[in-house]
């Protein structure tokens, strides 16, 4: 289990730090911290936690099994200001991206899970993305281009995945087409299958604009592009519902006739899911070779340093990843010697003769 520590003047540390006084973790797992012993040390004492014992090790392969491991990624001149934006803690949680994205690839761990980045104090040369979705989908996706991030949140059978992510509304009509919602959805198929263990998926997809449209009054996205998307994607045999309007479409509590919801775009996903399963959500990166999550809430610099963050959005994103790398290597298992076909059409059965026929009769 890898875990950046994101932003180091946001909640990261003491939402890390909480979880792991829980010592019954290391049962479960080996955990290495891309981050800094100096600024784990730091949010120890200013809060006055309770200590958390760490192994320091200079790379996941050298972490100790079944125990708490720390890898420094960043010197020990860091300045650590809680609450406030700077780019010393976006290139510091840049340092632990990298090199957590690093292992991950080398096989030293298996799963990923980010704390909270800050999105703008990020930004450089070799990250020049809106968020960790978009620089994990180039980076882990070995060139493949079938190789697709979907942005699913995830709370108990809750599962809201999106069209499209950290795109400007004023650009989100333009980004929504036929191919993108079909694409969107075959992926979200796959991942309920494969990394939620559900047999059957049935998904609900979420009109874009007010009314579902009424009818090309309010908007022609429905009829245009959301509805022929939905017959293409039925004609592949998943089975999608919809487009329906989105404003009850929570409050109402049709979403628990599903396993699944499409957004079209961050907002209409995100903010019923965390009204909903604010503290319990979970963060998931679906489509990618490898397993990745994180907590559904950000650096919380308002109340960094106080000791009033929750660690269990964050608690419940380890827990996630272990179930989803557990689900994915029974699925592969189970789908990777099928059964031959075992009977055939009757166009392909020979030709019986008179006398064999005669017998059968009898």
């Amino acid at each position: 289990m890898g875990i950046t520590h994101g932003d180091t003047n946001g909640i990261g540390y003491e939402i890390i730090l909480k979880m792991l006084e829980d010592t019954r973790l290391a049962d479960l797992c080996t955990v290495t911290v891309y981050g800094s012993a100096k600024a784990a040390s730091f949010y120890r004492k200013a809060m006055e936690l309770p200590p958390v014992q760490f192994n320091r090790v200079d790379s996941a392969a050298d972490a100790k099994e079944n125990a708490f491991n720390i890898v420094n990624v960043v010197g020990e001149d860091l300045k650590i200001d809680p609450g406030m934006p700077a780019e010393a803690a976006g290139v510091a949680a840049l340092s632990a991206l990298e090199a957590a994205v690093a292992d991950l690839r080398n096989g030293d761990i298996d799963v990923l899970v980010t704390a909270p980045i800050n999105k703008h104090t990020i930004q450089s040369p070799t990250f020049h993305f809106p968020g960790h979705t978009e620089y994990l989908e180039t980076s882990l996706s070995d060139g493949d281009k079938n190789s697709k991030a979907l942005m699913v949140l995830c709370a108990g059978e809750l599962r809201v995945a999106l069209v499209t992510t950290h795109v400007p509304v004023s650009k989100v009509s333009e980004a929504i087409t036929k191919e993108v919602i079909v694409e969107k959805l075959e992926l979200f198929d796959r991942s309920l299958r494969r990394d939620f263990g559900v047999q059957a998926p049935r998904i609900a997809v979420l009109s874009l604009n007010p009314h579902a449209g009424e009818e090309g009054l309010l908007g022609t996205e429905e009829a245009e592009v959301i509805a022929p998307a939905l017959a293409e994607a039925r004609d592949k045999r998943i089975v999608a519902f919809g487009p329906y309007a989105a404003d009850g479409f929570f409050g109402s509590g049709n979403y628990k006739a599903f396993d699944g919801v499409l957004a079209m775009y961050h907002d209409q996903g995100l903010a019923p899911f965390k009204t909903l399963a604010m503290d319990a959500g979970v963060n998931f990166t679906a489509g990618l070779p490898f397993v990745r999550t994180s907590p559904d809430h950000g650096t919380g610099y308002d109340i960094a340093g106080k000791n009033e963050a929750s660690p269990e959005s964050l608690r419940n994103a380890l827990y996630a990843a272990i179930d989803i790398f557990r689900n994915r290597a029974s699925y592969d298992e189970a789908y990777s010697r099928p059964l031959r076909r075992q009977h055939t059409d009757k166009s392909e059965r020979p030709e019986k003769s008179d006398k064999n026929e005669k017998s059968e009769k009898q």
